[in-house]
């Protein structure tokens, strides 16, 4: 298994930093934070050079995390998404990032699942015109009001719209915050399978839950290690990314937090049986 580090895990860092210091805690890819990528073209910066750093530091470019609220969209909001979709494709391209992150939205009003999957397949094709060669890894969100929370949802998702360049994300904090069973695990088609996020969170009930409340992997209540244990049982070995969204981790030292998130993903990944591959540069990791 490759580890990422997603470059929300330590938001405050530019994405040229967030390069380097995947490289020297020991990850071999990096998970890109939309937002830093924007940031850093507003400041004038090149994508070519961003890629040929990745390059000097021997980590890869995988996601780009994210196109959000795809879903409940009207004629106007759908062109809107298609257009933002050109724009990722194109950084994804020159970064050499295979795969953009695509989430659902939320609604105040009632939606029924049938109406979720149909409108989710229904914009998810329409985006697989647009992305090419680049993947779509759709990612269930388990938040109040989310259209689409649940790991079963996603898969009747994935496989309506029937797509080779449509994937899918798994969560540990999505899958225990919006009730995912592991039962559904069996279910997952490996081969769309793009990454899996790895951390834990507090235990409070599910319905307090909020990405504040996201630990490192392996801390809190995630069933992370049942999972990675069946994922491997059927054959994944692909990508894990450590993402938290925690303002306490953002308040301290970038290095040190990517240096804790990447020990703990190593011993959850680990114990699950994976054998791990490490960034060739890493100074600091394993």
């Amino acid at each position: 298994m490759r580890l990422a580090l997603n470059g929300a895990t330590i938001m405050p860092s530019p994405i040229e930093d967030d390069i380097d210091i995947a490289a020297e805690c020991g990850f071999a890819a990096l998970e890109i934070w939309a937002a830093k990528l924007d940031a850093h073209v507003q400041r004038g910066g090149r994508l070519e050079a961003l890629a040929e750093r990745m390059r000097e530091r021997a980590v890869a470019a995988w996601c780009i995390n994210s196109i959000e609220d795809i879903t409940g969209r009207d004629a106007a909001g759908r062109a809107a998404l298609l257009a933002e979709l050109e724009e990722r494709v194109v950084m994804a391209r020159a970064l050499g990032a295979p795969s953009i992150v695509v989430v659902p939205g939320r609604s105040d009003d009632v939606v029924s699942r049938r109406d979720a999957v149909a409108d989710a397949v229904d914009v998810l094709r329409s985006m697989s015109d647009v992305a090419g060669e680049i993947c779509l890894a759709f990612e269930f969100l388990g938040k109040p009001r989310c259209v689409v929370p649940t790991l079963d949802m996603a898969i009747d998702i994935v496989e309506g719209v029937g797509r080779a360049n449509v994937g899918l994300v798994i969560d540990t904090f999505h899958f225990h915050a919006g009730g995912s069973v592991l039962e559904d695990v069996a279910r997952v088609p490996i081969d769309k399978l793009l990454v899996v996020h790895l951390n834990g969170c507090e235990d409070l009930p599910r319905e307090e839950l909020t990405d504040a409340h996201r630990l490192y992997p392996g801390e809190g209540v995630t069933p992370i290690g049942p999972i990675l244990e069946r994922l491997r049982a059927r054959g994944f070995d692909g990508m894990a990314s450590v993402e938290i969204f925690r303002p306490e981790y953002w308040e301290r030292d970038s290095r040190q937090v990517a240096r804790t998130a990447h020990a703990r993903a190593i011993d959850v990944v680990r114990a699950a049986g994976y054998e791990v591959e490490a960034n060739r540069s890493s100074v600091g990791g394993e």
